[in-house]
């Protein structure tokens, strides 16, 4: 008995406990479910709902006439979702009456498929009920306007269930000019599914204000692992601002022209000229080609920012050091020992043979002399070395000179205090060696002699603008008012002169209709890939024109392949030189008139053109009344008659030039260069006339000029 009600107490006691666990079951769900059911939902939804950032249009680089450098082209993916309400409703009644003259359609723009091919396409993934069904990649803007007017597509997201998600190519308009200054902005994604974004020039210095500030989208997961953006659901993001710079193209488009045939002539490994305005320090042009693989030249570094040795070009500081501190003048005279001079059992030598052992200062520069340099700089200097250098501090030389570029290199001058500095040292860097510094750095320097002393920042950027209202503008920026008296800068300049008439430029400048001075050079290489024995050399001129009142300074520098046949600086780097001055020289003499006809100012006639379709959305949005008189074309213009406007067809072909007055500069650019013309720009707003006239014969590389008012 007492068994008996052991067992039943104990099974009881099993039963009260499973009523007790499931009353505190059902208790948690109800409390769930009255009281946390919304915190548990929106967790729920957020395992499929994530915001993804949207990027902001990043910001345009201009050149200093207006001129687009770099810029952002719109392109777009284009996503079918073939659940959407729209296309389901009455049994897919809208997708099947469109369907026939949407593959036409589609046909017609994009040229790769059939109608019928396309039709097949739709309706596959019509019956697959796919959700986020791709149609096409990188669709271009004008494609995704005409896209936009096709039957079904333009009865909205949600009736046709088209989804367009809109991404940014970075294109540089002028292709190579200036490539690498401009810079680059490329994405790519890394080992952890990370966007990294890689910058070099403009592109990385000016990032943080050219790439603006990210917006948000909010997307839904789907089946098969996409993501559906969630209309109506975006942050905008806040698009980037735009750089003015000092370039300008044509002088760029000349300097690198220039440097490029003689890279080709002389089967060159690399190259720079840079081209600089006298007065304000502005780069006005600066070119950069590296050799690559196949033979071909490219934008491969930016050379004008690298340190090399520089050879004969850096004579000029030596000079200005020993007149400066009045050591000698530039008409004393001086025994270079028939070309070679024997210090502590090195002979250093004149790569040129001179025209008599005893010259004045002047004659030993105008004809490079090795020895006569070398001998100022130990003569003057060797008890006091740190004198000497204080000239390279005063010119700027030992540091960064500061340009808007981050890739610049740092100089080496070499000091006394270091472990390497030795009795050849000094004699060596009076003509060019064992002293490592950037074509910059050394057109900073001949740039402050022409500009009668004062010594220059270099700097490519003129102005941050938003929406054409100028946020920041950068000026002229004097980093030593006086580099030396100016005595010392009259003798300078005298030597300058006497290179291009009577020494290592004679032949080069010698039919020129104006001066030029400046200073030849020619360096052995010694860079770690090529030795001082391996016979490659580095040919350089830097220099200014025209001598009197002079414009710009100009510096050209070129590492010549090993063994080359032409290797001086007077037949490599000086004739750039001359072609860059030749033609800057003839457009300032005699400016020319680019353009067929001026604006008018007349306010009672107006004239404006672009795609037709956003200019009649622009009227309806104005409430402006106008007369369509446009019938197929995607290209319209709007004039005035009889006092309101009518829209009419803009006549686009092929094979002739088109009419882009009144339009905007994108759209400008976009039917003149899609023809393979290559355009110049003159100020900023829309086009108000053009240098070839509507109408003529394309010929394929034709340069046409725009004025913008």
């Amino acid at each position: 008995m007492e068994i008996k009600k052991d067992i039943l107490w104990r099974v009881y006691l099993c039963f009260l406990g499973i009523v007790v666990l499931s009353l505190c079951v059902i208790g948690k769900a109800f409390y769930i479910q009255q009281f946390q059911g919304s915190y548990w939902k929106s967790l729920s939804d957020s395992l499929h709902l994530e915001y993804r950032a949207l990027d902001a249009d990043r910001g345009t680089i201009y050149s200093e006439d207006g001129s687009m450098l770099s810029t952002s082209i719109p392109f777009f993916d284009i996503h079918i979702d073939f659940l959407a309400d729209g296309l389901r409703e009455k049994e897919g009644r809208r997708f099947k009456e469109n369907i026939d003259s949407l593959s036409k359609g589609l046909a017609d723009i994009f040229k790769d498929m059939s109608a019928a091919a396309y039709k097949k396409q739709l309706e596959n993934g019509y019956n697959k009920k796919e959700r986020y069904f791709l149609l096409k990649k990188k669709v271009s803007f004008e494609q995704y306007q005409a896209l936009r007017q096709l039957p079904l597509v333009n009865q909205g997201r949600n009736k046709s269930g088209f989804i367009a998600e809109d991404i940014e190519k970075r294109l540089t308009p002028f292709g190579l000019l200036a490539n690498r200054t401009i810079g680059l902005s490329r994405a790519y994604i890394n080992n952890n599914k990370q966007v990294i974004t890689q910058n070099v020039g403009l592109e990385k210095t000016y990032d943080s204000l050219l790439k603006g500030v990210s917006g948000k989208r909010l997307v839904r997961r789907i089946s098969g692992g996409a993501f559906v953006p969630v209309e109506g659901s975006e942050i905008e993001p806040e698009n980037g601002k735009d750089i003015v710079t000092t370039l300008d193209v044509n002088i760029q488009d000349i300097t690198q022209t220039a440097l490029m045939r003689m890279m080709v002539s002389n089967e060159a490994l690399e190259g720079c000229a840079v081209v600089m305005e006298v007065a304000t320090g502005k780069i006005k042009a600066i070119a950069n080609l590296g050799r690559m693989p196949d033979g071909s030249y490219f934008e491969i570094d930016n050379y004008a920012l690298k340190t090399s040795e520089p050879g004969s070009v850096i004579k000029l500081v030596t000079l200005l050091a020993v007149l400066e501190d009045k050591y000698v003048t530039a008409s004393d005279m001086i025994d270079i020992s028939d070309g070679a001079w024997v210090l502590n059992r090195r002979t250093i030598r004149d790569a040129e043979k001179s025209p008599r052992s005893l010259l004045t200062i002047k004659e030993s520069f105008e004809h490079s002399s090795n020895v006569a340099m070398a001998k100022l700089a130990y003569n003057y200097y060797s008890k006091n070395p740190a004198q000497f250098i204080k000239h390279y501090e005063a010119l700027q030389l030992t540091s960064r000179t500061g340009i808007d570029l981050k890739e610049e290199f740092k100089p080496l001058v070499k000091t006394p205090s270091r472990k390497d500095w030795h009795l050849q040292t000094l004699p060596s860097m009076g003509f060019g060696y064992e002293v490592m510094l950037s074509p910059l750095q050394l057109l900073m320097v001949y740039n402050a002699v022409a500009n009668d002393g004062k010594l220059m920042k270099p700097y490519l950027v003129n102005q941050v603008e938003k929406d054409g209202n100028v946020l920041h503008q950068f000026g002229p920026q004097t980093l030593n008012e006086n580099i030396c008296s100016e005595e010392t800068l009259r003798q300078l300049k005298d030597c300058l002169n006497a290179v291009c008439t009577e020494g290592t430029a004679k032949l080069v400048f010698k039919d020129a209709v104006y001066y030029a001075a400046g200073k030849t050079g020619t360096t052995k290489v010694n860079d770690g890939k090529f030795k001082y024995g391996d016979g490659v050399y580095q040919s350089s001129f830097a220099g200014y024109f025209p001598v009197k009142n002079p414009k710009y300074s100009c510096i050209v520098v070129i590492k010549n392949k090993p063994h080359a046949a032409r290797y001086f600086g007077g037949a490599v780097a000086a004739p750039v030189f001359r072609e860059i001055a030749d033609k800057l020289y003839a457009e300032s003499a005699d400016e020319q008139q680019l353009f067929i006809a001026k604006a008018a100012a007349d306010s009672n006639h107006y004239r404006w053109s672009g795609y037709s379709s956003e200019i009649k959305n622009v009227l309806e949005a104005m409430n402006v009344q106008y007369k369509d008189s446009a019938t197929t074309g995607k290209w319209g213009v709007v004039t005035n008659s009889e006092y309101a406007p009518v829209i009419k067809d803009l006549s686009t072909s092929k094979q002739t030039i088109p009419d882009v007055t009144g339009m905007g500069l994108k759209d400008a650019l976009h039917l003149l260069e899609n023809r393979s013309l290559k355009v110049t720009v003159k100020g900023k707003g829309k086009v108000v006339s053009q240098s070839l006239e509507a109408g003529l014969s394309i010929n394929t590389g034709q340069t046409i000029a725009l004025e913008l008012n």
